[in-house]
This record gives C-alpha cells, structure tokens and sequence, in this order.
C-alpha cells in the first residue's frame, strides 16, 4: 500500500495488523481464546456482525455437555446461548484439531452486540476457553466511498461507490457513453491514477475496453485475489491517452468483510502470458522453428479452451482460423490439443459431401500439427501445453510470424455428446494482438479465482399439448445463451435451435392415429453449412444426422424426414425456405439479460422468405412414448415429442410429482395457451 500504518500509533497497528498483512484476510481480528481447560486455543475473527471465525482452532473433545456459547451478560455463565457449529448443528462439541471453523450467531444476534464467546460445558458450568468482545466493537460490513467525478469533457457519472467484500465492490448507476477506444476499469497504488495500474474485468469477466453503460449497478471483483487493502484508487483509465477519465480513492484499512473467493496458486514457466480473461490465460515460448504454447482456463467438466492464429492478417476473425481445441479427459487422466481449421461458422458439417465448419485437421485430409506435453486438472483449473511449428506444414495450417504482431483468437465452450466443440459461451469482441518474439517478457497475467460460476436460471420450458394443435410452424433462432438450451442439463449447446410455434425448442405432445403437419423453415440451401436444416424426427436424442458416419446412421432409427440413398445415406426430405431470428443489430450475445423468454423472444428481429416445406406425420402404436426432433446437419436443435394416447399436461414430470388437475382448470389453461399463441409478438413471423 502507498500508505502505511504509523508504527508508533499502537492502536493502528492493531487495527491495520487485524487486516492481516502477513496472511489472508479473514475480517477484523477479535482476540486469542483464552485457553482454561481441555487445550483449547485459536483466533477470533468477526467476518461480518452475525458470523464469527475460529482460526487454529483446537479443543480436545472430552467435554461432557460442551457448546459454543455467547452472552451480553458481564462473563460466561449460564445466562448464554448456543451457538451452532461450522455444520448448523447443537450438538456436543467434538474434538478439534487446528482448525479453520465458521459460526454463524443465531437469528436476532450480533457480534458488535455480544460481550464475550466462548468454548462453555453446561454441566460443569465452566468455561474451557472465552474471548471478550471489545466495547463498541464495530464489525466489517459493506462500506460506502465517494462517486466517480468525470473529468472535464467525459460523460460519465456514477453514486457513490460500495465495497461488498474485500475484492468485490460495486457502481451504482454508472454512466458511460463508451466513447473512448481504450477505456478500462483500473486500479492501482500510489498517490493517484497512472499508467503502472492493472485492469480490473468487467462485471462478466472479459479484459475488453469498456463498452456503454447507461444507469446499471455495476458488480466487480478486483484481480487476482487482489483486496482493498492492496489498492489505493480505482479508476477508468484511457490507456491511448494515459489519462484517468474519473477516479475514487480508497481508504486505508476499510473495515469489510472477507471475500468469499481463494485464489489458485497457479503460475506459467513460460516466459510471455497474456490474460485473455478473468477465466483464461494464454502462455508461450518460441525456440527454433516451432512454438509452446500453454492454455489454462477455469473450466466445467466436459469444457474446452480453443486458442490460435486469426483467419484475417487485420483483425481477429474466427472464420478462417487455425486453432487448437484444448480439454481435459477425465476418464483417460490425459490433456488433448487437436488441431482445428475453421471453414464455416458452424459445427463440422457435411456440405455436398465436402466437410465444412469447425473440423479437426484429420478430418479435412490434413494432420494434427499439435504435440501435447503436459496436461492437468485441479480445482477446475484446466491446464495442457502443447508444441507446434511456426511455418505451416500444409495447406490447412497458418503461420506463426515473429517479424511483426499476430492477430489471435479464443473462446471456452462445452464439448457435446460426440466431444466436439459446441457454441462457445465465452469469447472475445475486440481485437487481440500479440508479439510472439519479444525480448523482454510480457506478462500481464494474475492468479485465477476459484469458486462456483454463477449460473443464471434457465427460461421455463413450453410445451405444447393442445388436443386441438395439428400444425407447427419450424424456425431458426438464437439458443438463448445460458438461460437457454444450455440450462436443459445437456452443458453443451448450439448457437441455432428450433423455434416451434414461436417457442424455444418446446415439448411438444403427438396423438397416436392422428395426422399432424410440421411446416418446415430451417433453410433450403445445401451449400450452407450454417443455414441448412431439414428436419427430422428419430428416435435418438442429438440429430445431426449428416455428420455420423454410414455405420452410425444405419443404426439410427429415423421415423420422419429423411430417407436411404442408394448408396445407404440418408437423405433429408423436408427442407423449406429460411425464416430466422437473429438479435438486435450491436447487441451482445454474451450478455443477454432477458428474465424471461418471452421478453428475448420479442427482442429478436426476423427475417422470412420463401415457403415452408411440409413434413406430415402419423405416429402409430410402433412409435416410442419419446422422440425428438431435429436438425438434419447439426446436434441438439431440437427438443422432446411424447406420443400419447391421450394429451396431458405436465406429462413431462415423474409420477410422483404429477398433480390432478380439475378439468375446469385444464380448460382455463388451455384459452389462455391459444389466446397467447396467437399474439402479434409470437405469430407474425410465421
């Protein structure tokens, strides 16, 4: 810290000592337990006003009827209460043995209003161990700072500031305009802003400059494991102008709570990293004529990190791309870097018989230019290095210049049921450039947090099961990101799915007997390997019938949509004109907000042409109870069919969650269902 505390101000060193400058913070230091009986010993923390934290603690067990116990009464005594354990139990204390344990004080308790703890048997009416809380002790709670003030000319105001945690804080109703082209979040020591400060991610992780905000709550978590007490002002910082558009000092030893967040001891040998994301940080070293390359990401299992040179020589482009699609497998205990080339923004796909899309080197007649060296995975921090060569060795590879910067690509995704890469759900906007032959080492990489990702609450599942219902309409549109089909359980999920009726891949229910009609609008162009879904309705789960080999496909039960060459493939037969819906143009499809589907539902913007292809089925008593329909070309598009004998709803829970509904009801639910199927907002498209 710029500013210390005084030496010789004994008070303040003990407070600022309570901060921990020698070991994690762990909250305003209490005092040691006096130690009476039975060994008891350890430190005592307030985390906040109702949590209390025993650091080192020991107690050897043998108490007859011995709890955690605390009181406002002038010591420990019987006039007390219990205070449960690190579990949330009262039970009797067991034996401890240098232990890190959190207490949380009963309902309608405080620390700041209790005079003491303690280690208390009840029997003996001894206490084995006590701390005293000081008079007017004040435990760490969120603390408030000062707004940003813009500097003259900027657009950009704010409230005033609020650390939650020690790393986390908060902008309340921030103001930008997004204008500068080089504006971060930044932070730093010293008397004031300046160029030697880091970058602070934004609040959904991403290293990018700042884009517009108008009137949000910003949350935001320092880098690195970083605390309040390590920083002296926060700022946004121009780094093309090397100027702070607007600052907030930040006090010394500001009393809040700990984080909630450890840090993974996790560094590179080698000697360049670029921080690529608040989750993911890229490592290399050139020796000779190739180049090793070092991925680590925070990653879910059965997730990959893709890393490599751009397709475009001006910018970072996707499209075109040679990268290496890195993960862990866990059953094998081994780390893999295949080597990819990207033709087509799409899964690796079929077009006239020419593979296109996402594919591995191999499958396009190429060969994995990518050697694994090292790989592993602890905590969720995935980590493979892998060696390549710098010039291309065929067709398909890109080079690797060290005369001048290089244009980069990444992203993180889930791998689907065949472990290929799906849709990724992180990846970058702007542009990345890197010097891969520098002299001097480059390394603006910080430690990774680890914790649990937050996940957002997946949209509501429609389904459809209208006796009356003999139609469905079939379009294209976004999955919905993380509310979407990737929170159905399967992790992985496409960039398109079916949009049936206006709704996001509902359930749909199918009488048996009776004739039902899908009017298809997924796209009639073969040579698309992006736009060209016929669909189909099989008996397996996935679809993307088109990429499985001949073997696979013959073992697929297909019941509607597609049929067999002569040569054995099958062949779609509903393919109708594209009608789609794509988001609002410079909107950002990593941060979709939308609480409901139906408010993204009327966010997109559709664009139709042509006629549908009619796909007309029966099922009969041969069909299963469940089937799915499909994408021809690509997975996991589609959603669920039950094929009944009599429509229900909620046919899609277990048995013993089912419900009878009075028929009244059922009738209500029903009008209300058609009412809403024929509103603008959900019909006009088609």
């Amino acid at each position: 810290m710029y500013s210390i505390c005084l030496l010789l101000l004994v008070l303040v060193a003990q407070d600022c000592s309570s901060q921990d400058d020698v070991g994690p913070y762990r909250g305003k230091f209490i005092g040691k337990l006096n130690s009476y009986h039975h060994q008891v010993s350890g430190d005592v923390y307030a985390v906040d006003d109702w949590t209390i934290l025993l650091v080192d603690f020991n107690y050897d067990g043998t108490g007859d009827d011995t709890f955690f116990w605390a009181g406002d009464s002038g010591r420990p005594g019987p006039l007390g209460f219990i205070v449960a354990d690190q579990h949330g139990n009262t039970n009797i204390l067991e034996r401890y043995n240098n232990e890190e344990v959190h207490l949380k004080l009963p309902d309608g308790k405080r620390v700041s209003r209790i005079t003491w703890f303690a280690v208390y048997d009840l029997a003996s009416q001894n206490a084995f161990g006590d701390v005293y809380i000081p008079e007017e002790f004040e435990a760490p709670a969120p603390r408030t700072l000062t707004p940003f003030v813009a500097a003259p000319g900027v657009k950009l105001s704010s409230q005033p500031l609020k650390f939650m945690d020690a790393s986390t804080f908060i902008i309340p109703e921030f103001h930008y305009d997004g204008s500068g082209e080089e504006v971060y979040f930044w932070t730093g020591v010293g008397p004031q802003p300046s160029s030697r400060g880091n970058k602070i991610p934004d609040e959904d992780g991403y290293l990018e400059p700042l884009r517009a905000y108008a009137g949000e709550d910003v949350s935001l978590s320092l880098p690195g494991g970083r605390t309040v007490f390590d920083v002296d002002w926060i700022a946004l910082y121009d780094v093309r102008a090397r100027a702070a558009l607007a600052s907030v000092l930040v006090p010394d030893a500001l009393n809040v709570p700990p984080a909630h967040v450890r840090t993974h001891p996790h560094s590179s040998a080698l000697p360049h990293c670029r921080q690529l994301h608040r989750d993911y940080q890229v490592s290399w070293e050139v020796f000779g004529n190739q180049i090793t390359i070092q991925l680590a990401a925070l990653l879910d299992e059965d997730e990959y990190m893709a890393f490599g040179i751009s397709g475009s020589s001006t910018r970072s482009q996707m499209l075109g791309a040679d990268v290496g699609v890195a993960w862990f497998d866990a059953r094998l205990q081994r780390g893999l870097a295949t080597d990819y080339n990207i033709t087509a923004l799409a899964p690796c796909v079929q077009v006239l018989g020419q593979w296109r899309g996402v594919c591995r080197d191999d499958r396009l007649g190429g060969l994995d230019s990518h050697q694994v060296i090292s790989a592993s995975r602890d905590q969720g921090l995935t980590v493979v290095r892998y060696r390549r060569g710098l010039q291309p060795g065929e067709e398909l590879d890109r080079e690797w210049p060290l005369d001048r910067s290089v244009f980069v690509v990444w992203a993180i995704g889930g791998l689907d049921h065949a472990q290929e890469p799906a849709f990724h759900r992180l990846w970058p906007a702007s542009d990345i450039q890197l010097v891969l032959n520098q002299k001097d080492p480059a390394n603006d990489c910080f430690d990774f947090t680890v914790g649990a990702r937050a996940r957002a609450a997946g949209w509501e599942r429609a389904e459809l099961f209208d006796p009356a219902l003999r139609v469905f309409r079939a379009a294209l549109g976004p999955a919905g990101g993380a509310r979407g089909l990737a929170a159905r359980g399967a992790g992985a999920a496409p960039a398109r799915a079916w949009y049936v009726n206006g709704q996001l891949a509902p359930d749909l229910q199918l009488r048996r007997g009776l004739v039902y009609t899908f009017l298809v609008s997924g796209g009639d162009d073969p040579h698309s390997a992006e736009l060209y879904h016929p669909l189909v309705i099989t008996a397996e789960r996935h679809g993307g019938l088109e990429r499985l080999d001949d073997a696979t496909q013959r073992g697929v039960r297909v019941l509607a949509g597609a049929r067999h060459t002569r040569r054995g493939r099958l062949s779609p037969t509903a393919a109708g004109a594209l009608c789609v819906g794509e988001r609002a143009a410079g909107t950002d499809a990593r941060r979709d907000a939308f609480d409901t589907f139906r408010a993204f539902n009327r966010s997109l913007r559709w664009r139709c042409s042509g006629r549908a292809a009619p796909l007309t089925v029966t099922p009969n008593s041969s069909w299963p109870d469940r089937v799915y329909y499909h994408s021809f070309t690509h997975a996991d598009m589609g959603g669920r069919i039950f094929v009944v004998d009599r429509h229900r709803r909620n046919i899609a829970r277990t048995s013993a969650a089912s419900i009878s509904v009075p028929l009244p009801f059922v009738v209500v639910i029903v009008a209300v269902s058609l009412a809403l199927a024929r509103r603008p907002d959900v019909t006009q498209i088609f």
